[in-house]
């Protein structure tokens, strides 16, 4: 499809077309369109039009700003004619008149400040001996210098002496300029938006990571495409979206990809538009995914709120697959609630680290206690348990060492293993 138009006569042609096209649009008179639209239709077209450019950048700034009120103009507004209408009454307004008229007497006396006497500070004269003043009046600056290097009387030096390293005489520069070096601005984005927004579509195995990091000029239904793209998508496991202007109509079509998406490890929505509404989008699809280990979210436009704030600390109770979570907790009890549930959720490993020694496939610790109940019965040889890292060499089912209901995180297997004094056996994970 592309190679047709790397052809320089394909593009000739193709410019030639988009102009002629473009031709037909100039004879259109855009203010008897609008003045068709009826209201409804009017207030469909500011919708769009928000979406496309939510910081109505694109606008000047005197634009930028809706009506406040509903009410009908009276008539039409004439600045000039305004200005001189308040110009006319302003000039034609009588002042009132002073009760007292204004004589511009003096009344009371006049302040004068005390003069405080100067007070002269005498400096101390010190005499020495004819044969020292004669010596130190013939004395160079460099001989100065080093007497006062021996007596350690720094000050004698002057700033001049100090920094004038040019002339041979004088005190020798030994401050050196360092050469800056410089700092240059960081390369925009290569990321190709289209040809990635296709390799997603065509689910490329290729295709692993996306980054779209600080491309701000992809519009809002284009966001929407690549989440609509990602719902099926078997290959993508990392997708970055910091800083391209996102909101919250983005936020909750990634809501719903992750209720259908299974590969995607690594979310990353940093640094844009997003509110609680939002946010809240994104909470309530994560209660529904069991396969997104990290997700960032930090560094947007306005604070989310206490609510919000309780309802992530709850989700991530609940969801026990996220290790990492990028944002900062404005609120004391949400924030412990949620590094309480990240850290035990990285003591389990995610939910997935529990391996049996003997098998090829990666299961939960419920899984695993049940397939050692079935495997070894723990009546006739003890269960050899993986979590962690840590192997376990357990004894029997009565001695209530496992529990197949519950979670257990490396600090409880091991007070367990001590409680019961098994054996710990670390392996390389």
């Amino acid at each position: 499809m592309y190679d047709d138009i790397s052809q320089p006569e394909s593009v000739a042609g193709a410019m030639a077309l988009y102009k002629k096209d473009l031709d037909k649009y100039k004879e259109l008179d855009e203010d008897e369109i609008l003045n068709k639209l009826s209201a409804e239709e009017l207030k469909q077209l500011e919708t769009a039009l928000e979406e496309m450019d939510p910081e109505n950048a694109l606008l000047p700034a005197s634009m930028r700003q809706k009506d406040q009120t509903g009410k009908k103009a009276t008539g039409n507004f004439d600045r000039d004619g305004l200005l001189s209408y308040l110009e006319k009454e302003a000039m034609e307004y009588k002042d009132r008149e002073d009760v007292v008229p204004f004589t511009g007497e003096r009344k009371g006396k006049v302040f004068v400040p005390k003069q405080r006497p100067m007070e002269s500070r005498q400096e101390e004269v010190t005499t020495l001996d004819p044969e020292l003043e004669e010596a130190l009046s013939s004395a160079t600056d460099t001989e100065l210098c080093d007497l006062a290097a021996i007596l350690g009387v720094h000050t004698l030096v002057t700033s001049t002496q100090k920094y004038d390293g040019n002339t041979k005489e004088g005190f020798s520069n030994v401050v050196k300029g360092e050469k800056m070096t410089p700092v240059f601005d960081e390369p925009p984005n290569p990321t190709n938006v289209e040809d990635t927004l296709q390799r997603i579509k065509s689910n490329d195995a290729s295709l692993t990571e996306v980054n779209l990091n600080n491309i701000k000029n992809v519009p809002i239904p284009t966001l929407k495409e690549f989440a609509k793209a990602m719902e099926h998508n078997t290959h993508v496991k990392k997708f970055s979206l910091a800083a391209t202007r996102s909101n919250d109509p983005i936020a909750v079509a990634f809501g719903d990809m992750l209720r259908e998406n299974k590969t995607l490890r690594s979310l990353n929505l940093e640094t844009n538009f997003i509110t609680g509404v939002g946010v809240q989008a994104l909470v309530d699809a994560l209660k529904d995914n069991d396969t997104l280990t990290e997700i960032k979210i930090d560094n947007q436009r306005q604070q989310l709120g206490t609510t919000v704030e309780m309802e992530i600390a709850k989700m991530l109770e609940e969801n026990h697959n996220i290790v990492k979570f990028g944002y900062h907790f404005t609120q004391q009890g949400p924030r412990s609630r949620a590094a309480a549930a990240i850290t035990k959720n990285n003591d389990l490993g995610g939910g997935w680290k529990g391996t049996c020694r003997g098998g090829a496939q990666t299961v939960s610790w419920p899984i695993i206690a049940s397939h050692l109940t079935m495997r070894n019965n723990f009546s006739q040889s003890p269960g050899l348990i993986s979590l962690c890292g840590i192997l376990v060499l357990c004894q029997t089912m009565e001695q209530g060492i496992l529990n197949l209901n519950q979670h257990l995180s490396r600090r409880e297997i091991t007070g367990i293993a001590l409680s019961y004094k098994l054996k710990l056996i670390r392996y390389p994970q």
